[in-house]
């Protein structure tokens, strides 16, 4: 199905706007709402397949502010904050994972089935593990905030500790996108289906 650029400008403006408001949760929303970046960036993936020489670097860039915005808005120093390190721009190929599985899934998903759920569901897994190794992996290996010794008990111990709400987190908002994609798809055939009844 083509997309125009305006239905493409509205999908990433919407997303860009989730992914703000959600981002900036620890001092607007008071962890209310669980950050929905990663969930973006794989439905930007699906939605803005082909888009990503703009899109992603855009929505990586927002990040990026949000986080400034809010580490220094509680008046510590962005370089100094306990989550930025060399491994804070491992976050660009963690969430280029993400976009990956999101386009992967858009390309060969065939509609609302049975079949595009099973596609959706294993892209989620594969895409939302990668991105988790990565950035959790970065973090552990790389950032000086994690006191040594550092050995593979302690990473896979600590994977373990975060991987489900994580993955719970971009599991709710892909799920939320998907229901937002399905609503959509079938007003456009409705629409359509009326559109062919008056000619």
């Amino acid at each position: 199905m083509a997309i125009s650029t305006t239905r493409r400008l509205a999908i990433f403006l919407g997303l860009a706007l989730v992914m703000g408001v959600t981002r900036f949760h620890p001092s607007l929303l008071h962890h209310a709402l669980w950050d929905a970046s990663w969930g973006v960036f794989f439905l930007a993936g699906f939605w803005l397949r082909g888009q990503g020489r703009w899109a992603f670097p855009l929505l990586l860039a927002e990040a990026v502010l949000a986080d400034y915005l809010v580490i220094s808005g509680q008046g510590i120093d962005f370089w100094s904050h306990y989550c930025v390190s060399p491994a804070y721009w491992f976050l660009a190929p963690s969430y280029g994972a993400l976009w990956l599985g999101g386009s992967w899934l858009a390309k060969r998903q065939s509609g609302l089935n049975l079949r595009t759920l099973g596609l959706a569901i294993a892209a989620l897994l594969v895409a939302e593990g990668a991105c988790y190794l990565i950035s959790n992996g970065s973090f552990y290996w790389i950032s000086a905030s994690v006191p040594a010794p550092r050995g593979f008990g302690a990473w896979f111990g600590n994977l373990g500790d975060w991987y489900l709400p994580f993955l719970t987190g971009t599991a709710l908002y892909v799920g939320l996108g998907a229901v937002v994609h399905a609503l959509a798809t079938q007003l456009s055939r409705v629409s359509q289906r009326g559109a062919h009844a008056k000619h």
